[in-house]
């Protein structure tokens, strides 16, 4: 019987092992410079053209540049080839050799799991529709990425965001960060603060996803393609021969990328049948869970028949019924908060803010809306000038003065 153990032990550990994705995700030989004159940089890459043209830009101004790639997600593959993020890492080690400059990869696969993914199920779970690309910048990007880095041997971290960051010194002046040539240690004090502004194209700017940043966060980070609108970067990418230039931008969730989001619920979240009814209570069909649907959805599986179109107008997970109405049913005036972050509280206080007119992003949109951030007995809440379509439950409101964002919080009702 002993005998027998020991052969099962021996023929456990000798049989071959899957592979691990440590065996084609590797990092290039690091050595850093200590005698380098200007920082050193490590820059989140992607293997997109928005990241692998600020690993150039910072090259080209004299930084000492390392390209860092985060492997945070595993696709149920057989294969490797299969694997869309292993093509992301041979775009970046391609971009990473033309610019001769080193490559590391790191793997925050559980803290992402558990800090973002876990949050994203439970959102829906609970009737909320969270945005799990501010949670990734918040908890992983701009937390364990950027904390490794400076492990590493980082003075600094750069990301390809269209977004942008000013320094305002004692005297008021506003310079920016270090990405222009600057000894080692770049700007900041005590004295003065930094300011996180909209990146220069509208379109691509980025601002929503990351107004938790810190004060002490934008000392560490610098955002060069935010100076750029994305037809220039794309240009700088060919003209400097970068193997991402025409490369297609990433959509869908952080490290993830495009996936049916329905599909992806399922995988945790069971079906289960309701009904769909209107104001009034009447029912007009079924559908196969609540928290499979989010405020001003226009496409609703199990309902038919119906002449004018129809759009969610809330959603209820305890008696599982999904609401339904015109788009004007969509629109609400106020969007209440909780959870509010302000990116420089000590010189923008929340009572200097309170109904004074300010600008709110409640999705990420382009667009502007105004309004005035109030107070009440319940908490914050943000008044629009006009009613507003859309105000979701787990989304954020960014809030803005002119082009500087100022902070945001979470939604968690469009009622009063």
């Amino acid at each position: 019987m002993t005998t027998g153990i020991k052969l099962r032990k021996l023929a456990k550990k000798s049989a071959p092992r899957g592979w691990h994705w440590r065996d084609y995700f590797k990092s290039s030989p690091l050595k850093l410079d200590k005698n380098w004159p200007k920082p050193t940089v490590f820059v989140a890459m992607s293997g997109g053209v928005d990241s692998s043209v600020t690993a150039y830009l910072l090259k080209q101004q004299g930084y000492q540049v390392v390209g860092m790639f985060m492997k945070n997600w595993s696709y149920p593959v057989k294969r490797i080839n299969e694997c869309p993020l292993y093509h992301d890492y041979l775009d970046m080690v391609s971009v990473c050799k033309t610019l001769k400059i080193p490559y590391l990869v790191v793997g925050f696969e559980k803290e992402y799991k558990k800090r973002v993914i876990d949050d994203f199920f439970k959102g829906y779970a609970e009737g909320r529709t969270p945005n799990p690309d501010v949670l990734c910048n918040r908890e992983i990007k701009f937390d364990l990425f950027l904390k490794e880095a400076i492990r590493l041997g980082a003075d600094l971290i750069a990301t390809g965001h269209h977004i942008r960051s000013k320094y305002v010194n004692s005297q008021g002046a506003k310079l920016t960060p270090p990405i222009l040539p600057l000894p080692r240690g770049g700007v900041g004090g005590v004295s003065g603060h930094y300011e996180l502004l909209r990146g220069r194209d509208l379109i691509k700017d980025q601002t929503y996803f990351v107004y938790p940043l810190t004060q002490a966060q934008l000392k560490k980070c610098i955002f060069p393609v935010g100076e750029y609108i994305k037809d220039d970067i794309r240009k700088i990418a060919r003209e400097a021969d970068l193997p991402t230039a025409t490369k297609r931008d990433s959509q869908g969730i952080c490290f993830i990328g495009r996936i049916d989001a329905k599909d992806f619920l399922k995988t945790r979240l069971k079906e289960k049948a309701g009904d769909i009814v209107d104001a009034k209570g009447d029912k007009l069909g079924r559908h196969e869970g609540a928290w499979f649907y989010t405020i001003g959805q226009r496409r609703i599986a199990g309902l038919s028949g119906t002449i004018k179109p129809l759009y969610v107008v809330r959603t209820d997970v305890k008696k599982n019924q999904v609401i339904v109405g015109s788009d004007k049913e969509t629109y609400a005036k106020v969007a209440r908060i909780k959870n509010l972050h302000l990116i420089n509280p000590k010189t923008t206080a929340v009572t200097e803010l309170l109904s004074k007119r300010l600008l709110a992003k409640p999705r990420y949109t382009p667009q502007v809306f105004g309004g005035k951030l109030k107070k009440d007995k319940k908490g914050y809440y943000f008044e629009f000038s006009n009613p507003e379509r859309a105000i979701t439950p787990g989304q954020s409101l960014v809030l803005y003065q002119k082009d500087i964002c100022l902070g945001g919080g979470v939604i968690t009702s469009s009622n009063l």
